[in-house]
Parts: structure tokens; C-alpha cells; sequence
């Protein structure tokens, strides 16, 4: 039997000042009237918390509770990434519209904080990269082993990521150290940013503004795909990618030139014969 609290024990009145959260709080206001087997879910996780940084240290603290350490310990080191570095809550909330724009399985702003593991991963890589920069790396290193056994996604907490990411399926989704990857990015399951041998320093994918990387593809080495551009499902890219182009195959090669105003990463089209 699913214990349920009264509606009006549970929720927390949001201030109006935050468009994403309040969205996700109406949402889960609504779900929770109309699915009374999620009530618990969505009166801890959303309904009771009072923003979007609090809800999601709530959830990711459970995902990870299960694995390693005690809740409590992991929900104070989540707030204190968020309350000391603001620009991961802005990045994060545009990863949120991202996904609701570009997935068609995204039906509201709630989902991915309940349910994408894309999201999820990439939320708890945003917090490890902070802790990284903090130099406190050992903690980095493990927050990354623990986002690897709980969503099968393997980002080194060195790695650079903009804002507005869509992390699809996500599942075998690897980033080396020194990959870089821009704003308005969408990547698909299976993808490899990843080097080439076992080189030091600077030796990963730099990934510009706008570009889709489809399911299965792998960018090895510290090479440039320019913005704009689509790689194919399976495609091996060893060189350079030039802005606004597909290209495809093993090794990758261009196929195919984009008009300048066309961006492969918010149309989410990954045949090879369309822009």
C-alpha cells in the first residue's frame, strides 16, 4: 500500500520568480492529483522543495544513496555546488528546455528531473566538474565512478560542457578529460568523445554551438567539429569538422553542406539526406 500525505502538508508555494521551476511545480501539482501511486515521489522530490537546485540534490541523493555514502551527506555536497557556482543552475535549466524542445518522449518540464537518466548524469557531471575545479579531485573522481555504475554514462569531471545540452538515452555516452563541448549540443546514445592513444595532455573533441552527434558515433583526438554540423549514426570522425556540414562513415567524410541558417542539433533529423 502506498502511503499518501494530504496535499496540503506537502506543498511549498513557489515565489513566482523562477519560469522553469514553476512550471515543473505545476506539472507535478497536476500529476499528483491525477496518479496517486506517484504522490510520495512527487511530494518529496518537487512538491515540498522549495526550487529546482533543492528538488533535484533531493533526487540525485537517492539515486546515489542506494550505490554509496548517506543521503544526507551527499544532498549537503549537491547544495553547496549549486549555492557556490549559480551558472550550474543556469546551465541546468536550459538542459531542461532543451529536452523538452528537441525530444518528441518529453511530454513536460518534469520529466527529465524524475526520469531521464540523459539528464540526470549530466546534472551530477555539472556538480563533480565543480568539485573538480575546487581541486578536491578524489571526490570529483568518485562522484564520476558513481554517475558511470548508476546511469551507464562516463564524463571526466575535467570536461567542459555548455548549457542547453540534450543528452539522449544517453546509455555508453563517454567524454574524455580535455573534451569541450558548446552550447545547444545534442548527443545520442553510444557517442565516444574520446582520445587516440595514451597521450597526455590536451587530446580530446572539441564540439562547437549547435552541432548533433548521432547514435553510435565516436570523435577521437584533440580535433574541432565546427559548429552547426551533424555527424551520422556509427560515423568515426579523425579529423577536422568544417561548420555546417554532415558528415558520415569510417573515417567520417563530408557529405553533405548545410545552409547557414539550419542548426542539426534542434532539428534532431539524424538520416543523412535532410538538413
Amino acid at each position: 500500500m502506498v502511503m499518501e500525505l494530504p496535499l496540503d502538508s506537502v506543498i511549498v508555494e513557489t515565489p513566482g520568480t523562477d519560469p522553469v521551476w514553476e512550471r515543473i511545480h505545476a506539472e507535478a501539482r497536476a500529476l499528483y492529483d491525477a496518479e496517486p501511486y506517484m504522490r510520495t515521489l512527487i511530494g518529496d522530490v518537487v512538491l515540498s522543495k522549495q526550487s529546482l537546485e533543492e528538488s533535484i540534490c533531493v533526487r540525485l541523493s537517492r539515486k546515489f544513496g542506494r550505490f554509496a555514502g548517506t543521503e544526507n551527506d551527499l544532498f549537503e555536497t549537491f547544495q553547496e555546488a549549486f549555492a557556490l557556482d549559480p551558472n550550474i543552475g543556469i546551465r541546468v535549466r536550459a538542459d531542461i528546455e532543451a529536452i523538452f524542445d528537441r525530444d518528441p518522449a518529453c511530454i513536460d518540464y518534469l520529466s527529465p528531473l524524475l526520469f531521464f537518466k540523459g539528464f540526470q548524469a549530466l546534472t551530477a557531471y555539472r556538480i563533480s566538474h565543480f568539485l573538480w575545479n575546487q581541486e578536491r579531485h578524489h571526490l570529483a573522481h568518485y562522484f564520476q565512478s558513481l554517475i558511470a555504475e548508476v546511469f551507464n554514462v562516463d564524463i571526466h569531471p575535467a570536461a567542459c560542457f555548455g548549457k542547453g545540452i540534450l543528452l539522449d538515452h544517453a546509455t555508453s555516452f563517454v567524454a574524455g578529460e580535455t573534451a569541450v563541448v558548446g552550447d545547444d549540443v545534442s548527443i545520442l546514445h553510444e557517442v565516444t568523445l574520446g582520445g587516440t592513444g595514451k597521450e597526455g595532455g590536451d587530446r580530446h573533441p572539441k564540439i562547437d554551438t549547435g552541432v548533433l552527434l548521432s547514435s553510435g558515433s565516436k570523435v577521437l583526438g584533440n580535433i574541432h567539429v565546427g559548429a552547426f554540423s551533424k555527424v551520422g549514426a556509427n560515423s568515426v570522425v579523425l579529423k577536422d569538422v568544417p561548420p555546417h556540414v554532415t558528415v558520415a562513415g569510417v573515417p567520417a567524410k563530408i557529405i553533405k553542406r548545410h545552409s547557414g541558417s539550419s542548426c542539426p542539433a534542434t532539428a534532431m533529423i539524424q538520416s543523412l539526406d535532410d538538413e
